[in-house]
């Protein structure tokens, strides 16, 4: 019995030491947040300002993903404050109001108002691309193609999500036949040079045309 019991003593730490080590945070995904909003630089930090806040967020990864490059690249051309939408997780910080720490970049440009997106929430999937110029946006609703010189299409569709993450839109109504799939993938768009995180082939009774796109606030 006394040797059982020394025996069970000297195990004890080495369970406690089993239950103290979990690695990384099974919620770190949990606790991340999709939030859109403004992008400066302060010398060589990138600092996020949240749609309708003041708050400040220094991004503390920046260099570990496109971001930074991409970022540089946008004022390079000109632009002084870019607009993001981005998923990451909040933390705390020496300066500022605290950090972000950069999980997955939807999408960065320096034109439009990404703060004043009133689609954002409805949207599944929005993709567009040029030469020619086309656009795409996808509901639970339905989808509406929009082109240039020709009318508006609004179409049910079926979708299949596939591996790796990516998606097929398709739909045949009205002697039509669209197809759409989206793959992630980092994609500068040919004229704006915004970013998204999204590569996208559109097909339309067998024509086919490339872009870029991102997943919206219905995309679950």
């Amino acid at each position: 019995m006394r040797l059982r019991r020394t025996l069970l003593f000297t195990l004890l730490p080495l369970f406690a030491s089993c239950q103290v080590y979990t690695g990384k945070p099974v919620d770190e995904q949990a606790a991340m947040t999709r939030m859109q909003g403004q992008l400066n630089f302060n010398g060589e930090q990138l600092i996020f300002t949240p749609c309708g806040e003041k708050r400040q967020f220094v991004i503390s990864n920046a260099g570990a993903s496109t971001l930074l490059s991409d970022a540089k690249r946008l004022r390079a051309d000109g632009a002084s404050t870019l607009q993001v939408d981005m998923r990451g997780l909040l933390g705390s910080g020496d300066s500022n109001d605290g950090s972000f720490k950069l999980d997955t970049l939807y999408r960065l440009q320096s034109e439009g108002k990404l703060c004043d997106d009133l689609a954002y929430r409805l949207t599944k999937v929005r993709a567009s691309g040029h030469e020619p110029d086309w656009n795409i946006g996808v509901s639970p609703e339905g989808m509406i193609l929009e082109r240039i010189g020709q009318k508006a299409l609004v179409l049910p569709y079926l979708e299949e999500q596939l591996p790796e993450g990516r998606m097929s839109i398709s739909s045949e109504a009205n002697g039509d036949r669209v197809e759409l799939w989206v793959t992630p993938q980092h994609c500068v768009d040919s004229m704006s040079g915004a970013v998204s995180h999204l590569s996208a082939e559109l097909r339309v009774n067998g024509q086919v045309m490339r872009g870029c796109g991102y997943f919206g606030g219905a995309q679950q």
